[in-house]
């Protein structure tokens, strides 16, 4: 079975360049405060800007440049992601959830603070993502404003990603079949990825054949990203990482590993990325090059 290849250097270094905006972004988003409340932001400050690979705002901006779309708009979407994205792991990494010590290499947010404190700053960043998203900056037209917070607003909630998160609890006290498993994953990871890969058709208002290619790209990457992780908690290293593994095993979680085994598991992330690269044939001309490299590299990330 060929071993997949690293991350290219043009993928390597748009990545980083974007993570070098998106902060900036989100410093700009999050100032520091002298007010009385004053920890909340200082906590809201450390649970986004305390590193991360700022993948999905990079999903945004390549799909944003497919369509012409302004950088600056497709940052601050890619902003407001990151705060939804930051507040599901403050909350994950919560006692009453998977009760993490650490986040990123350094201490989760309620062990640098407290339970309570992570609780509010991780509602903080919620709710201010749709505050982002429904300014103006973001974008002129208010029924694209309305769109974006509609469909974040989808892949974030009961449907999406928190709903996804109840499964993944259950999961601790039953077994599941690997067709919950992925339905799991398709809530908790791939829908919040799936509206990262379509923000950037949405703001360039892009023809319904080119959305669902994006979307159906999306689906397929963010199982093939969720399997890889599944092997990282097995089979990776905890300071590469920056947090704990083998939590899954721990809590008798069923996952793609436990169903499928490492192998197969391994073997389905590989058809999941070739999959995914296939939906973007639509885009001639290269155009689709570097999210297909992002496929790639989901298979090869070590974190």
């Amino acid at each position: 079975m060929p071993s997949p290849r690293i991350a290219s250097p043009e993928l390597q270094q748009e990545m980083d360049a974007c993570r070098e905006k998106i902060n900036k972004t989100l410093k700009h988003l999050l100032p520091e405060s002298d007010l009385a409340e004053q920890p909340l932001f200082e906590a809201m400050r450390y649970g986004v800007l305390n590193g991360g690979k700022r993948l999905r705002p990079f999903l945004v901006l390549q799909g944003a440049k497919l369509f012409g779309v302004d950088e600056m708009r497709a940052r601050r979407v890619g902003a407001a992601i990151e705060l939804v994205h930051s507040y599901s792991l403050i909350h994950d990494d919560l006692p009453a959830m998977d009760d993490a010590d650490k986040r990123r290499g350094k201490p989760s947010l309620h062990k640098a603070y407290d339970d309570a404190t992570a609780i509010l700053a991780g509602d903080a960043l919620l709710t201010m993502a749709f505050e982002v998203l429904a300014d103006e900056e973001t974008h002129a037209d208010p029924r694209v404003r309305v769109e974006l917070v509609k469909e974040l607003a989808s892949a974030a909630g009961p449907h999406g990603m928190v709903g996804g998160q109840m499964l993944d609890l259950i999961a601790e006290g039953e077994s599941f079949d690997i067709g919950t498993i992925s339905r799991l994953q398709r809530l908790k990871t791939g829908k919040l990825i799936s509206f990262c890969c379509e923000a950037g058709a949405i703001l360039g208002k892009a023809n319904p054949a080119h959305r669902q290619a994006l979307r159906n790209y999306a689906q397929d990457l963010g199982l093939a990203f969720q399997v890889t992780d599944d092997l990282l908690d097995v089979e990776g290293n905890a300071i590469e990482m920056g947090k704990d593994t083998g939590k899954d095993a721990d809590a008798g979680k069923a996952t793609f590993v436990t169903e499928l085994g490492l192998e197969a598991a391994r073997s389905r992330a590989e058809m999941l990325s070739a999959q995914a690269k296939r939906h973007l044939r639509c885009f001639d001309g290269g155009r689709g090059n570097m999210l297909c490299d992002v496929a790639d590299y989901v298979l090869a990330r070590r974190q």
